[in-house]
């Protein structure tokens, strides 16, 4: 099948739906499909996969991320894509993507099915980030009206569905939810080892680990409330915290301000996954308190090499993880309520070993899977809108 995967963002700008858009296009394009990217064009961007990439004009996003915006009305771009004759069209923004492709379609004498993931709560980004109104209420409404132009809708996950119901949208949708790349196992114990060399690390410490953007938004501030309280505690234990982001300096002072900064490893942003893997495989447990968060990646990573998440009940990061078993969870968004259930654990021995393999077993999902499921949705879908388009010519 000719297909099309549209989003405004993809390499070098990476983030999560980025990120499911490489693994969509990569496995499909092995199981024999011819998969073409569409995304907004960077200076000085080579693409080199194993499947198309068609860049378009942008411009650079003001923000706080190196996003670029792309140009839905370019006629050059709309004829060039409407020619290729794609047979269904995969869009994971309801932003310029979803422009763009209702102008291509707008041009094909038998518009192919449109689909469309709601990959991230917008009602929580437009409230943050758009104050007025009036401006407020016209983004919604713009996200739920590109939204309802699709002929089938997914989300991630239970909590997507809310947020999406929550600007409006009152449709049936699909939970479709998103894998991860790393294999189940961990990584190679030498990288392992690297990593206690580096840092001084020992074998009998326990290691927490968190991984992502640093912003306070994603609840940093309970990881770090919680750690004093084992500190305090009495609890011997050493925490890398691997990313970076607008917020990594304050976070940084935070910590210091309440004494944990002995405790506490910033790395940065790691780029190479078999690192980031290394990480995950010599932690004995994934801090992750998001509540914005809509599908939990990371989570699915700790899982992969055999750690367990702790997380907050109720939110997206958790549905599937059953507290005790494949993972801790809070019940409030507090540091208390986060470092009560790792204090009980931590007293436990062996009880970590046995939740990291529960979450293996449990948790773990591979994007192989999760893309498979997905391209089987496809035929459905373009097999309903071929009976669509029969119905419509036989009434004319």
């Amino acid at each position: 099948m000719k297909i099309g995967l549209f989003n405004d963002s993809f390499p070098p700008t990476i983030d999560g739906v980025a990120n499911a858009m490489i693994n969509y296009a990569r496995i499909m394009t092995d199981m024999g499909d011819k998969i073409t990217v569409v995304t907004p064009k960077y200076p000085n961007v080579r693409d080199n996969y194993q499947f198309e990439v068609y860049r378009y004009n942008s411009v650079h996003f003001r923000g706080e991320m190196p996003y670029r915006v792309g140009n839905p009305f370019s006629p050059l771009t709309i004829r060039n894509l409407a020619r290729k004759k794609i047979e269904l069209m995969h869009i994971h923004s309801p932003f310029a993507s979803s422009v763009l492709v209702d102008q291509v379609i707008s041009r094909m004498e038998v518009p192919p099915p449109v689909l469309i993931t709601y990959h991230t709560k917008f009602d929580l980004d437009i409230d943050r980030y758009v104050a007025n109104k009036g401006f407020n209420r016209i983004s919604k409404w713009f996200v739920l009206t590109n939204m309802k132009k699709a002929d089938e809708v997914w989300v991630v996950s239970e909590g997507t569905k809310e947020s999406l119901r929550k600007i409006g949208y009152n449709k049936e949708v699909v939970v479709m939810p998103n894998g991860t790349d790393f294999p189940k196992g961990k990584a190679p114990e030498a990288m392992i080892r690297e990593i206690d060399r580096i840092y001084g690390t020992q074998d009998e410490e326990l290691v927490f680990l968190y991984c992502g953007r640093m912003m306070w938004y994603k609840n940093t501030k309970i990881s770090l409330d919680a750690l004093k309280i084992l500190k305090d505690e009495g609890v011997a234990f050493k925490a890398f915290f691997v990313g970076d982001g607008a917020d990594r300096a304050a976070i940084e002072a935070y910590a210091s301000d309440i004494g944990i900064e002995d405790r506490l490893f910033f790395t940065g942003a790691i780029t190479n996954r078999e690192k980031v893997r290394a990480f995950f495989s010599r932690a004995d447990l994934f801090l992750f308190p998001s509540t914005y968060d809509t599908s939990g990646l990371v989570v699915k990573e700790a899982a992969a090499c055999g750690c367990a998440s702790v997380l907050v009940s109720g939110s997206c990061a958790s549905e599937g993880v059953e507290d005790g078993v494949s993972g801790l969870l809070s019940e409030e968004e507090t540091g208390e309520s986060f470092a009560k259930p790792i204090l009980a654990a931590v007293k436990q021995p062996g009880f970590l070993r046995k939740l990291g393999e529960n979450a293996q077993k449990i948790v773990y999902l591979s994007w192989e899977d999760s893309v498979r499921a997905a391209r089987k949705r496809y035929d459905v879908i373009v097999e309903k809108k071929a009976e669509e388009h029969l119905k419509g010519s036989r009434s004319e």
